[in-house]
């Protein structure tokens, strides 16, 4: 699953080819990997950035709680193993009613 601060490999590659003066040159997963993680780096710079501002402003007052509360919303956790496994229960069609009711208990019962 990408992020969405990611890069479309299509604009990927037309950096590559901006970069290479050449529109030909192919995006290879090594670099596309260099694209995510510089737009991954770019964007935690930012919102560090941002939150250090937030804090040195006199009007703001809940310095913990709301520059947290910024950070897990820009910056959400992936869903755990289990939150993933009930999703595709959800979206599966092969298991039977029962099977499914089944299954989901048994996930649910399992500790995040």
């Amino acid at each position: 699953m990408t992020h969405p601060i990611t890069p479309p490999p299509e604009l990927a590659a037309e950096w590559v080819a901006e970069i290479y003066d050449h529109p030909a040159v192919p995006l290879h997963s090594i670099t596309l990997e260099l694209v995510e993680r510089a737009a991954q780096w770019g964007a935690d710079q930012e919102l560090e950035a941002c939150c250090e501002w937030l804090v040195s402003e006199p009007w703001f007052k809940y310095e913990h709680e709301a520059v947290e509360d910024l950070r897990a919303a820009r910056r959400p956790k992936p869903p755990s193993l289990k939150e993933q496994a009930l999703e595709v229960l959800e979206r599966s069609c092969f298991v039977n009613q029962e099977d499914a009711i089944t299954i989901r208990l048994a996930l649910e019962s399992i500790d995040d």
